[in-house]
């Protein structure tokens, strides 16, 4: 099962932001132990670099972005995702990227702590609760 991820969900576990990170750290063991095939889009790299690089420095942010490229497929941002993403009547320009480039790569589904962000998605949000309370009964 290919899922996507939103950064708020990957910055929450490396960063261990509470009370994000409890939920956000179970689905990723999901792709840890490959239960799911997790997604993330290739512009999320560089921004998940930046964004751990001011908390924990350059260091450790090298250490965590290869640790991500070791767990995750990586969605091409390609000009077809960008052009769908410029059509669409998401607020947000990243999250329409996001969406485009899940539904691209066949994602079942995008965990995120922002669904509503997702509501003109091809692909259906869902926060790491929902994800966890539907696939594992929590």
């Amino acid at each position: 099962m290919r899922v996507a991820f939103d950064i708020n969900v990957l910055m929450d576990v490396l960063l261990d932001r509470k009370p994000f990170a409890d939920d956000s750290s179970l689905v990723l063991d999901q792709v840890a132990r490959g239960a799911l095939t997790g997604i993330i889009v290739a512009s999320a790299v560089t921004t998940i670099f930046y964004l751990a690089s001011r908390e924990v420095g350059n260091k450790e942010a090298l250490v965590q972005v290869r640790r991500l490229m070791g767990l995750f497929e990586i969605a091409p941002v390609t000009r077809s995702v960008l052009e769908a993403a410029l059509t669409t009547k998401a607020p947000d320009f990243e999250d329409a990227v996001l969406a485009e480039a899940a539904h691209q790569a066949d994602a079942l589904a995008i965990i995120t702590r922002n669904i509503k962000d997702y509501s003109s998605s091809p692909v259906r949000a869902y926060t790491p609760k929902q994800w966890l309370a539907m696939n594992t009964g929590r």
